[in-house]
């Protein structure tokens, strides 16, 4: 990964410094709470490249389920965080996760 990539990526964080004490996706991935949370980061947050992770299974299925939270939630993420359209995936989503969701919303548009 290059110097500029991963200082992009660091400087854009939005929730994984404060739900993790991380700064880099790289160190976010290597635990399983980072997988967790990975996904929520990258719902929220269109400032993200990451292209250096891409072949990364946990980062493809960390994507998979921004997907499709997006296009469940899409209209009230674009209102809120006037965010970049994420490809549209009608998959199932575990709403299992709904109250993660919710806090992690919650929590960017408070410090936006």
């Amino acid at each position: 990964m290059s110097d500029s990539a991963a200082l992009q990526s660091t400087c854009s964080l939005k929730l994984l410094p404060a739900y993790l004490g991380t700064t880099s996706i790289e160190v976010a991935i290597q635990t399983a709470r980072g997988r967790r949370i990975l996904w929520l980061e990258i719902l929220l947050n269109d400032r993200l490249d990451l292209s250096p992770w891409q072949a990364n299974p946990a980062v493809q299925e960390a994507y998979r389920t921004a997907c499709r939270w997006y296009t469940q939630y899409r209209r009230i993420l674009t209102y809120l965080f006037d965010r970049a359209p994420l490809p549209l995936d009608s998959g199932p989503i575990d709403f299992r996760q709904y109250r993660t969701f919710a806090e992690a919303v919650y929590f960017a548009y408070a410090h936006r």
